[in-house]
């Protein structure tokens, strides 16, 4: 059966994400230990509340910075603030040029023949969508650290359920498109969707 719907992904699908990491690796190594040691909590701190299913009524990246926060002894808005920076800011630059070109002409040609878009993510996503000139691509947006996100991270199917209610779509409709089985696939059975991986 055809998808009514699109499912999208970010980090990993709709760019290369190997390159980016290398060259925020890179840029790294002229930061400092205490940025390092942020960015290293932050993601063990994903990788947590990931495993551990947690529930954060407040959203999960506040979660997430609370949580490594706590276990830095810093202030959340210190860690706000590099996790804004290096994770988000510095790395715009370098997205539009790992863009999947061939899936992103696959989207606006899905969406030129009436086929809903929307993206998911666990992390702030509108920066990203602009630098990767995508903006205006997605009818729905949902992303953890933004308005309306997931209280849970992947593989919980919330984010997936919340964009398909917000298109007005049946889950069984919906096709995710994901670049990891374990997180996006594991998310989209969850939801009752399909779910096609994006090497």
């Amino acid at each position: 059966m055809q998808p009514s719907a699109l499912l999208v992904d970010l980090d990993g699908t709709l760019y290369a994400a190997r390159p980016v990491k290398l060259a925020m690796a890179l840029a790294l190594v002229w930061a400092g230990p205490r940025t390092w040691a942020v960015i290293r909590a932050f993601r063990r701190q994903h990788e947590r509340i990931r495993d551990e299913e947690l529930d954060a009524p407040e959203g999960a990246f506040a979660l997430q910075i609370e949580a490594t926060a706590r276990e830095l002894g810093r202030e959340a808005s210190a860690i706000e603030a590099v996790v804004h920076e290096w994770m988000i800011r510095r790395p715009l630059p370098w997205l539009r040029r790992f863009r999947r070109q061939s899936l992103i002409a696959e989207l606006r040609a899905f969406a030129a023949d009436g086929g809903r878009l929307a993206l998911v993510s666990d992390y702030p996503a509108r920066e990203k969508l602009a630098a990767l000139g995508l903006d205006d691509l997605f009818e729905v947006v949902v992303a953890s650290g933004e308005a309306g996100g997931p209280t849970r991270l992947k593989p919980a199917p919330d984010g997936y359920l919340a964009a398909a209610r917000a298109l007005g779509v049946e889950a069984r409709e919906c096709l995710v498109l994901g670049d990891r089985d374990d997180v996006d696939g594991a998310a989209a059975r969850g939801a009752g969707m399909g779910f096609r991986l994006v090497p």
